[in-house]
């Protein structure tokens, strides 16, 4: 399925306006972090999930939604389409030029527009992308704990689930990874790898050398790569990580990779993703039937190409307001909450918290919500290595941050942060 229109190159450099509106980026006043800008009373005005599953004395830092306004460009490009009534279906070109420009920027990466095809939203492009490559009673790997979804959407599909817990620092652990493409393949079945980069819920960012790796095993074993990359622009320099798009590594031919501005702009409601082809599966992507994109939403398509092509300076501004947030969570924790084990994610704005320690059972998430009155994401809907661990979303403003850490203290059954 192209993406491009008919006089643009694949392969995708800049044409000039896009290179322009990088530049003017570049030259805009400073962003003000945008974690800062919103109170919790304004944030409690709001509809989505997150504000109304639990009740108004509830710190919901459960779901992945930021508590930011719209970077400007993205409002006003959304503004400007209702006023024009502009609210049609959507095509993919524009959202394939503007990923091909950002990911040059950002990643060095040149996203060929011949091997892009436009999704509703990266879970339900992986999907799409299953249907592809896998067959009811084929297996799907997972490196747990992981992302739920990835559990559900592949038994809906009629696949099993392989789990290869991660290791030692929370990486890949290679030696659990080819033994469940072993399991996997087993009986002749099929399988996909489905790997979540960045890490859900760990943060952990993978190197060139580990998805090299991942490439080598997968092409050894016949497994075929899926990779999640939704909080790819979510990684703070100066952490000594760097996101590495998993098609850009050597074997990663016959792999994918789902990506959407959705996470790092918090654009959730404004649904819009791309897949993307290895050089080797350009042809199979071409069978999503053409339908699928008809889910994605013109106005989500739009607020994500602004995002892309305008958002820098504002994702700039945030990746800055949650490097504070991340370790002011590992301080807030050492003071008031010693028990928990918390490292530090090199990406993602997501704490993965082992709270074993705490004495608090298999879902200290449960304890925090009716204790301290702060919703977390329980564990063990992760899969194998999620019970006694929570996961505490950080993209809030420090002041609400703080006061989730005093009420999860103040919820266990002795004072300092001790059971």
């Amino acid at each position: 399925m192209s993406a491009g229109p008919p006089d643009a190159p694949s392969g995708v450099r800049a044409a000039d306006p896009v290179a322009d509106d990088a530049a003017a980026d570049a030259a805009a006043a400073p962003v003000p972090d945008p974690l800062r800008g919103q109170t919790l009373a304004e944030s409690r005005r709001r509809t989505s999930v997150k504000w109304l599953a639990y009740p108004p004395d509830v710190l919901p830092l459960w779901v992945a939604e930021m508590d930011t306004r719209l970077a400007a460009p993205i409002a006003e490009a959304v503004h400007e389409a209702i006023d024009l009534g502009d609210t049609g279906y959507a095509t993919v070109e524009p959202y394939a030029r503007a990923l091909a420009e950002f990911a040059g920027r950002r990643w060095d990466w040149q996203v060929p527009d011949e091997r892009i095809a436009l999704v509703p939203d990266v879970m339900r492009g992986i999907v799409e992308v299953l249907k592809l490559i896998t067959s009811p009673d084929d297996a799907v790997v997972v490196n747990s704990p992981v992302y739920p979804p990835f559990y559900a959407f592949t038994e809906h599909l009629g696949l099993r689930v392989v789990e290869a817990p991660l290791g030692a620092g929370r990486r890949i652990d290679f030696d659990a990874l080819a033994a469940a493409f072993t399991a996997a393949r087993a009986g002749g079945h099929r399988a996909a790898y489905l790997l979540s980069s960045p890490h859900n819920p760990t943060g952990t960012v993978h190197t060139a050398a580990e998805l090299a790796r991942v490439a080598a095993l997968a092409g050894e074993h016949g497994v075929r790569v899926v990779a999640d990359e939704i909080h790819a622009p979510l990684v703070p320099p100066g952490t000594g990580a760097r996101h590495v798009p998993y098609l850009t590594v050597p074997g990663a031919e016959r792999g994918f990779a789902l990506l959407s501005a959705s996470k790092a702009w918090n654009l959730a409601g404004l649904k819009a993703a791309v897949a993307v082809a290895g050089e080797e599966s350009a042809g199979e992507l071409a069978l999503i039937p053409e339908e699928v994109a008809a889910g994605a939403s013109h106005l989500g398509v739009i607020a994500h190409v602004a995002a892309l092509r305008h958002g820098g300076p504002w994702l700039d501004a945030l990746l800055a307001g949650l490097d504070g947030n991340r370790r002011l969570l590992g301080r807030l924790l050492a003071e008031r909450l010693p028990g928990v084990e918390y490292h530090v994610p090199d990406g993602t704005f997501l704490a993965w918290l082992d709270c074993r320690e705490l004495g608090l059972g298999d879902d200290p998430a449960a304890v925090f919500l009716e204790r301290g009155r702060v919703a977390l994401a329980s564990g063990i809907p992760f899969g194998t290595g999620g019970a006694g661990h929570a996961r505490l979303n950080f993209a809030t403003s420090p002041e609400v941050l703080t006061e989730a850490v005093d009420r999860m203290a103040a919820a266990l059954p002795q004072p300092g942060g001790r059971p």
